[in-house]
């Protein structure tokens, strides 16, 4: 069985100078983790009332569909401009 060789075409694009490359694995999973936590938390304050009195698959079904929205299009791009300003501000001092 051979590698196969890399198609130079389809590397990786290269970010200009001073401009932060995408996050690594753990830097997305680190986001992740900061936008999902209080988005679950807040909406189980906010509605466990309601929420307890639903089988628990129905509320996790609720619940996701509340707060999927709400980190892919509200918080996660908050957390990736902030993420870039850290990082440019660290690489320019």
């Amino acid at each position: 069985m051979t590698t196969p060789t890399p198609n130079p075409n389809l590397a990786a694009p290269i970010s200009p100078p001073g401009v932060p490359g995408p996050p690594t694995k753990h830097q997305l999973a680190l986001m992740i983790w900061l936008a999902v936590f209080p988005t679950l938390t807040v909406l189980n304050l906010a509605l466990g009332d309601w929420l307890g009195t639903l089988a628990p698959v129905v509320r996790t079904f609720v619940l996701a569909t509340i707060a999927v929205p709400i980190v892919i299009y509200g918080l996660m791009p908050q957390l990736h401009r902030l993420r870039r300003r850290l990082l440019t501000r660290t690489a320019t001092s």
